[in-house]
């Protein structure tokens, strides 16, 4: 089973809008399966959340679902999405980060690979090894 490399590209562009000064924000699927968002903010299925260390409290990136506290008009509010629901993470400033254009479907890095597509390969088998020649 292949992890998704989502989530990890999520964390290492979320630190580097910090690093530099910036203004981390996420755009995430609102309808995605285990989105938990303010719906009164919900454009388009959309939201666009201000990720940044000032805008939220207990940001967890490190597990899934992705969640934190913030508040929206004044009231707290707890947000969870799966890292399959964020669509981008960028820097306010300068719109630089990374667009993922679609969400994930769910479960799709457990997959196995569709009809056509070359599955991976596969480990050796335990026993006797076998050599081949290289020319």
């Amino acid at each position: 089973m292949t992890k998704s490399r989502r989530p990890y590209l999520i964390r290492a562009i979320y630190d580097w809008c910090c690093d530099n000064g910036h203004t981390p924000h996420m755009l995430v699927a609102a309808d995605y399966p285990g989105v938990v968002v303010p719906r009164e903010y919900v454009q388009e299925g959309r939201i666009t959340l201000n990720v940044s260390p000032v805008a939220i409290q207990n940001l967890n990136l490190l597990d899934e679902p992705i969640w934190f506290s913030a508040r929206f008009g004044g009231r707290p509010f707890d947000v969870q999405f799966p890292s399959g629901a964020v669509l981008a993470i960028f820097a306010r400033e300068n719109g630089e980060g990374m667009l993922f254009g679609e969400v994930e479907p769910p479960g799709a890095a457990a997959q196995p690979p569709a009809s056509g597509e070359p599955e991976p390969p596969k480990p050796p088998r335990p026993g006797r090894p076998t050599l081949r020649v290289v020319k």
